[in-house]
Parts: structure tokens; sequence; C-alpha cells
């Protein structure tokens, strides 16, 4: 079983950046498939960014969701044993709780981003963007 635990939360001016860093614990990483979900006041989870568990020497695919696209994106560290979201031009709309989330194996692309998928998930990080 992984424990994760996101960071890297807080308030921005829309225009501006964030990091968020998800640490993992209690197994390896490299061979899970890992995604970036967010949840907004009132409206339901929805996925961000997904990565597919990598092949030997390369990096897994990814999926991002369209409002994000350009703006995001994912990176894996299979050493430090954690998965980040740089996120830049930010926009009030990117407003909400963050969420990391894991499991095993590899996934057909189109899955990347589905919740049901996901067997381990983090407690959150709020980010908030000003306008």
């Amino acid at each position: 079983e992984v424990q994760l635990v996101e960071s890297g939360g807080g308030s921005v001016q829309a225009g501006g950046s964030l990091r968020l860093s998800c640490r993992a614990s209690g197994h390896t990483i490299s061979t899970y498939s890992m995604a970036w979900f967010r949840q907004a006041p009132g409206k339901e989870r929805e996925g961000v960014v997904g990565i597919n568990r990598g092949g030997i020497n390369s990096d897994g695919s990814t999926r991002y969701a369209d409002s994000v696209k350009g703006r995001f994106t994912i990176s894996k560290d299979n050493a430090k044993n954690t998965l980040s979201l740089q996120m830049n031009s930010l926009k009030p709309e990117d407003t909400a709780m963050y969420y990391c989330a894991a499991d095993p194996g590899r996934k057909p692309l189109w899955w990347l981003l589905r919740q049901s998928e996901y067997a381990y998930w983090g407690q959150g990080t709020q980010v908030t963007v000003s306008s």
C-alpha cells in the first residue's frame, strides 16, 4: 500500500505560478500510474492530469484536461518517489483542493483521468487564485 501526502498549495494572484508536490511512501511509485485531481466548492472532483507508469528508461504517457493544457506540467521523479505539478498562468477557476492519486500498473490513455481507476489518494492541498 502506498501513502500519499500533497504539499505546495497556497494563495496566488491570477497569472501566477505554484508547484505542487506529492510525496509517496510505502512503495516505490515507479510501478504506479499517478494523477492529479481537483475539486472546487460545490463541484464534482475532476481529473487534471495523469501520467502512466513508464517503461524501462522511459517516462509514461500523459493526458491533460483541456482546461489546463499548455499551463500545467506533470512530472514524476521515481528516484525521489515524488509526483509534481507545475502550474503556470493560474486563473481564478483553478481554485480548488488538489488531490494526488496513484494506482499500480499501466492504464489506457483515456482512463488516466477517471477517478475510479485510482485506489490510493492523498488528503489534498488547497490552491486559491484571486483575480
